[in-house]
Formats: C-alpha cells, structure tokens, sequence
C-alpha cells in the first residue's frame, strides 16, 4: 500500500508549518524522515498518524482519501510507534503484542485461534521469542521497542509511522533496530516512516530520506541526494564535513 501526500499542508490552526508537501510512502520500502529541530517533522509525523488534521491538500491510501476513512478503518492500515516509553505493570510480553490485535477482535477482546497464530508470527519476527513471557517492566528500552514494534505487525498495516524508535537505545540497539525494520519493509512489503535525530544510520539503512527543511520537503534516495550536494547544503555547518561517498558527517578538525 502507498502513502501518498498531494499539495499538503500541516500546522495548527491558523498557523502554517510547512505547505506544497508531495511525496509517497512506497510499499516495501523504509524511509526517514529526518532535519533541523524546529522544521516540522513531528507536525508532519502527527498528520500522517491522523492525530492532527491537515489543512489543506490531500492524503492518499492507495487512492482513497484519508478523511473519509472511518477510525476503523484506519486502524487496519496505519499502524504507529511513538517514542513514549510503555511502563506497565502486571502484563507480559505476549498479552502486550496481543493489543495489536484489538481492530480485529469482539468488544472482549477475546482473540481467535488465527489472532494468536498471528501474534506468535509478530513475535518471531521481531526476534522476541525469549522475552514472550516476560513482564514489561523488567525489560530493557531496547527490549521494550522490539515488543511495540511486534505489537504494530500484530496489528497487520501495510502501513507502519514510527517517531524516534532509537531514541533512548544504546548504539547496537539503534543499529540492531534500524536494520529489523529495514528488513521488514522488504520482507513483509510494509510502507515504513520513520522520524528519526539519527542521521547518519538514516543514511546508512533508509531506502529514501525526506528531507524537513524551512516550510518544504525534499525527497530522495540517499546516495542521490549525496551526489547532486543536497545533503552538503540541508546540513551545512562550519564545523562539519559530508563525505558523499560514504554517506558520513564528519567534526572537522
């Protein structure tokens, strides 16, 4: 399923963030959204997720306008990881990626033979087996991420918003996190968003970045977007170099 943002735009209220957004989400493919504090991205972020309304422009699932979708609707196509650090008490691993289930099952709750074949598959591949009976205050942040993302493809959306999924992780789990939903937008043919403060594994994993920038949106395969001095010029610092074959920022010295 694509994701497709036609002359969009996003703020509050009266007040613009950023307008004449164009760009599609493709399926099977992860892209990042990354650029300066201040530039939009979570007001972009929080439109896409149906929090917030646009104000003008349209927004497209396959073709279909988002604001005639009902909620439930919705909750089958847009699945959505925030960076709010789930505390629970009382509740396992398995009983928390089960939620993901809820747009599917009766007023109960109570879930189907075919439900829990489907939270087991969330779990294997997430790689979380070993934590499934676990309680999820005794995880760690990175153990904790694994099991929201689990929870959102137990939801079964082609679409999968996630607003900084590495923040709070040490660097192998930003890394480790990174890659397992790389791997599932390819595997599993998932339209993957994900706003993220870290740029250089943006550019190392993303299939296509959009750039947030003062009221505009540039988007672009990263190695495309290195060559023709788009990145050079969106992140310019005095104090910094990009190397362009290598995708890297550097400190200069």
């Amino acid at each position: 399923m694509t994701y497709e943002l036609i002359d969009l735009t996003i703020g509050y209220g009266k007040t613009v963030v950023a307008d004449g957004i164009n760009a599609t989400l493709e399926e099977g493919k992860m892209a990042c959204l990354i650029g300066q504090n201040g530039a939009g991205k979570s007001t972009l972020l929080r439109t896409l997720c149906c929090f917030q309304p646009s104000l003008d422009g349209k927004k497209l699932l396959d073709g279909k306008d988002v604001s005639r979708l009902s909620a439930q609707e919705l909750s089958t196509m847009i699945g959505v990881v925030l960076t709010d650090r789930v505390d629970v008490q009382g509740m396992t691993v398995r009983e928390l990626v089960a939620m993901g289930r809820s747009p599917y099952t009766d007023f109960w709750g109570k879930l189907k033979p075919e439900d829990e074949t489907i939270v087991e598959e969330a779990i294997r591949l997430t790689g979380i087996e070993a934590l499934a009976s676990r309680q999820i205050n005794t995880l760690s942040d990175g153990e904790r991420q694994k099991v929201m993302i689990a929870k959102t493809l137990a939801q079964q959306t082609p679409i999968i918003l996630l607003d900084e999924p590495t923040a709070f992780l040490d660097f192998p789990s930003k890394v480790e996190t990174m890659l397992l939903l790389k791997r599932l937008a390819h595997e599993q043919g998932k339209s993957i968003l994900i706003s993220t403060h870290d740029l250089d594994l943006a550019l190392q994993t993303a299939d296509t970045l959009w750039l947030m920038g003062k009221s505009s949106l540039i988007v672009g395969p990263p190695s495309a977007l290195a060559q023709d001095n788009t990145l050079a010029l969106f992140f310019a610092n005095p104090n910094v170099n990009f190397n362009a074959g290598e995708l890297r920022f550097t400190i200069k010295r």
